[in-house]
């Protein structure tokens, strides 16, 4: 057994919270997992749940086993789950036997002690009004935003007592995909607000409110999306929805207006049993399971993968895409429905009438006039969502034309600088892309600004696999840089040893045309920037993906442009 979890919302694999437990296993998986739902059924009869459900997900050397639950005993059924599995491993190898003597009073105890039936009373008097129900192991709340109440765990209200009317919900959008996430939530938080709302968004960054930030952090799991939905001001809401927190724990909550699909791609595959883009691609459409009735998904049309498994739900969609012919994009048009398009200079959008433009892309700093074609996605994929919400174009154009992109707005994802050095300009660029698909998109933007030299720094987390970092750099070195300085991320070795992925990165680099004596390894980003600025000559693009030490990095940067400005001042 590698892993033993609560599920607490929808997810992966059903709308159910459950005990999961992923497990290795060696040959066939058929036997062991008949004899752990034997087992599973043994000892739901034992505590007295017997009605709970099972299911499981076999995956390559592994399975996923679950047992559904009730919320106020998740923790006890993780238990039970772990016992089913001890005794399907005796009784598929002799191993060791729980002793029913013993473990029957021990479940017993467990169950008893964390049994609340105040709280399922409080779900189901929720669910049957509609209202939103939040709950944790500190705080369970009624609505959202303003509406919101909270309370102990142990002090719940009766149902019978509760002005359910006075409960209420707040427009809210999820947004998911590989890369584009974090850009694609503060876009449509930017339009949320110039359309006059209170607008709450969570995110890998932060956690913030209006103007407003809450607490930094990465917030992109259920514990943010709960700690949003809970504050007095937010009017409109966009949740960051990370894969991690989705296979960790499910949906942070049960019902939204809108959900995003930005894109899928390969990025931390190999982790639970999780191996391919295909394998992913589900994973990312757990945001569907929260959609409240006829509220659609966006889609990225121009991702093959995504608009394939779309054709096989029922879920309304929304497509978008760089290319105003793509076949899912036209007959979503012609069949009256809202969407989203580049057209020439323009971002269009179809729906509630004819098809009309709505912003020019010279207006959208953050798209460069449309060079940075992954925020051009980005941008229709936002002003599709606030379609969605009702929020007009002149508030879409406004809020596109007030997100700048830059480090204030935006940290660390497409931050250009700009310093002039001895009659010529150095150009920086701090981003974060950090997988092939990111790069790719990256590459496609550098390639298009005019530079002498391309001084590049790259540097990736142990987690990821082989073929992956491999990857990344050859999307990298389709930049063609002269020099590459690889970064060691101390802390973010993850069972590898230190130095060990930069040893591969500059190795990957060096079969792919990058020369040996051009090509440099350092302890950690913020060195490998210190050097970047130190070697930077007129004509320069310094391209800085920095994926840990950012403030570090930004502060070097920020440094170097005003010692500069002193010394021409």
């Amino acid at each position: 057994m590698t892993d033993s979890r609560r599920l607490t919302g929808p997810n992966l694999y059903w709308d159910r919270p459950s005990a999961i437990i992923d497990v290795e296993i060696e040959g066939s998986p058929e036997p062991v997992i008949q004899a752990w739902e034997a087992a599973v059924k043994q000892w739901l009869d034992q505590a007295g749940y017997p009605d709970e459900k099972t299911c499981f997900r076999v995956f390559e050397g592994g399975a996923s086993l679950l047992i559904s639950a009730p919320i106020d005993v998740l923790y006890s059924m993780c238990e039970l789950n772990e016992l089913a599995w001890a005794s399907a491993l005796s009784a598929c190898s002799s191993g060791p036997k729980p002793d029913p003597d013993e473990e029957v009073p021990r479940l017993t105890r467990l169950f008893d002690e964390e049994r609340n039936p105040s709280l399922l009373n409080l779900q189901a008097a929720a669910h049957e009004h509609r209202v939103p129900f939040l709950w944790d192991d500190d705080e369970v709340s009624l609505g959202y935003g303003k509406t919101c109440r909270s309370w102990k765990p142990d002090e719940l209200p009766a149902p019978c007592g509760l002005n359910w009317s006075g409960f209420g919900t707040v427009p809210l959008a999820l947004v998911t995909g590989t890369n584009g996430k974090s850009t694609t939530v503060r876009m449509t938080a930017a339009i949320m607000t110039a359309a006059g709302f209170g607008a709450g968004l969570t995110s890998t960054d932060f956690i913030r409110v209006g103007n407003r930030l809450i607490d930094s952090g990465d917030y992109s799991g259920t514990g943010g999306a709960r700690m949003l939905m809970r504050q007095p001001d937010v009017e409109m809401a966009v949740l960051e929805v990370a894969r991690g927190g989705l296979l960790r724990r499910g949906l942070g909550v049960e019902c939204a207006d809108v959900a995003v699909v930005t894109n899928v791609a390969a990025d931390h595959l190999g982790e639970y049993g999780i191996h391919s883009v295909q394998d992913l691609i589900p994973v990312k459409f757990i945001v569907r399971r929260a959609l409240s009735a006829n509220a659609p998904l966006v889609l990225n049309a121009d991702d093959e993968g995504v608009a394939a498994y779309a054709d096989t739900l029922e879920n309304a969609v929304v497509w978008f895409s760089l290319d105003p012919g793509n076949t899912r994009l036209q007959k979503s048009v012609a069949g009256g429905q809202t969407a989203a398009w580049l057209e020439r200079d323009w971002l269009m959008l179809a729906g509630q009438g004819d098809p009309r433009r709505v912003a020019r892309i010279a207006e959208i700093p953050a798209t460069m006039s449309g060079i940075v074609r992954h925020n051009v996605r980005n941008a229709l994929a936002a002003m599709c969502v606030a379609s969605v919400l009702d929020i007009g174009d002149d508030a879409i154009r406004e809020g596109l034309a007030a997100f700048k992109g830059d480090e204030h707005d935006n940290p660390g994802r497409g931050n250009w600088f700009e310093h002039r050095l001895d009659g010529g300009i150095v150009r920086i660029l701090v981003d974060f892309a950090h997988n092939q698909h990111g790069m790719e998109a990256l590459a496609e933007t550098i390639n298009q600004v005019p530079s002498e030299r391309v001084i590049l720094l790259i540097g990736q987390a142990g987690d990821r696999l082989d073929e992956d970092i491999a990857a990344l750099v050859r999307a990298a070195c389709s930049v063609r840089p002269d020099q590459l300085l690889v970064a060691d991320l101390p802390g973010y070795e993850r069972g590898r040893k230190p130095f060990e992925v930069a040893e591969l990165i500059r190795s990957e680099a060096i079969r792919n045309g990058v020369p040996a004596e051009g090509t440099r390894i350092f302890p950690s980003p913020q060195e490998a920037t210190a050097e970047a600025l130190r070697s930077a000559q007129p004509g320069d693009l310094l391209v800085l993906l920095a994926l840990t030490q950012r403030a570090e990095a930004l502060a070097l940067v920020h440094d170097y442009i005003s010692r500069g400005a002193s010394r021409h001042g």
